[in-house]
């Protein structure tokens, strides 16, 4: 009888085993001359030398669906150990269904909605930065972490930086109770939302735990050289010009930004101009840069807020027409 072990690293533990284990109950059913026992992430193998090798093999394709897919489902353990069984046999995961960007917690799938949100992924793919500006609810800084996590997921970077210049609408940080973390997370707190729908809450306490993501005020950011990373800079119309200079200079090997905003949201000071516009004006000439303009046909929100929008901007215009005369 020989012991192996087999070391969870991609998948989310939880996902990986099933509710009360279930997925090792089947694995353990359908393998009756292997025996399976587990410690946190570590599972150890026992059997034969050629019936443990077999079941590393399939363990190490089981957490590849899982990692992939945000779930292990009893279907999908069965479907990859007849595949295993029967190579021949054809297999509904290995390709993409449709445009699938990414999965979700819970094996949600994610695809990109409307032209614009395709053509961020498809310059991702070929532009080291791109800026993404349009309204809110347009669904930029969510398919911008998508691609991030999708990339991250691949081993195409070690980490994912997520930042926002810390200025609010009206508000000031100094306000709020506690130290300096408890004043900035409930304002960086969209970002670990939008994580939270997309990496199991575990496996996201790990990888911000361990540095592999990062979510902090653009402050933090000077001074930095940021390699083999995605780094989002979310709410930039709010970022001063000399900052988002700051910002886009700290660009290091190996890696990708994605720049996001709505010009029509500035909350800088009067007289300030946007780092966002900024660098919108000065750079769109480069064809090393993508710039990807949304509108509110692309707000993919309650379909009430696509009307919001729309009736502040014809507001904002009649006003703004009314003081030229």
């Amino acid at each position: 009888m020989m012991e192996r072990l087999y070391v969870l690293e991609e998948a989310d533990v939880q996902e990986f085993v099933g509710i009360n284990r279930t997925n090792l109950a089947t694995l353990s059913a359908l393998f009756p001359k292997t025996k399976l026992r587990m410690h946190q992430n570590v599972i150890k193998v026992l059997g034969e030398p050629q019936a443990a090798e077999e079941m590393l093999q399939i363990l190490s394709e089981l957490e590849a669906v899982c990692s992939r897919h945000n779930q292990l489902t009893e279907a999908q353990l069965i479907e990859v150990v007849q595949r295993h069984r029967s190579p021949k046999a054809t297999s509904t995961l290995t390709p993409e269904a449709g445009d699938v960007l990414i999965y979700g917690v819970h094996g949600k799938a994610i695809q990109p909605r409307g032209e614009n949100q395709r053509q961020m992924v498809r310059e991702f793919a070929s532009r080291d930065m791109c800026f993404a500006t349009g309204p809110a609810g347009s669904g930029k800084t969510f398919i911008a972490i998508c691609l991030a996590v999708k990339a991250l997921k691949a081993k195409q970077v070690r980490r994912i930086i997520l930042s926002r210049p810390a200025v609010e609408a009206g508000e000031k940080l100094g306000f709020l109770p506690g130290e300096m973390k408890d004043k900035l997370d409930p304002y960086l707190q969209p970002l670990y939302d939008a994580l939270g729908e997309l990496i199991p809450a575990p496996k996201l306490k790990d990888f911000i735990d361990t540095g592999v993501i990062q979510i902090a005020p653009l402050a933090f950011m000077r001074g930095r050289t940021l390699n083999d990373a995605v780094v989002i800079l979310d709410e930039a119309q709010n970022t001063t010009p000399q900052q988002m200079k700051m910002f886009l200079t700290r660009l290091g090997a190996n890696s990708k930004m994605i720049i996001t905003g709505d010009f029509t949201q500035v909350d800088l000071p009067r007289g300030v101009r946007s780092g966002l516009r900024d660098a919108v004006d000065k750079l769109h000439g480069l064809r090393s840069i993508s710039f990807i303009h949304f509108s509110t046909v692309d707000i993919v929100r309650h379909p009430l807020v696509s009307e919001i929008v729309e009736v502040y901007d014809r507001k904002d215009e009649e006003e703004h027409t009314e003081k030229q005369l």
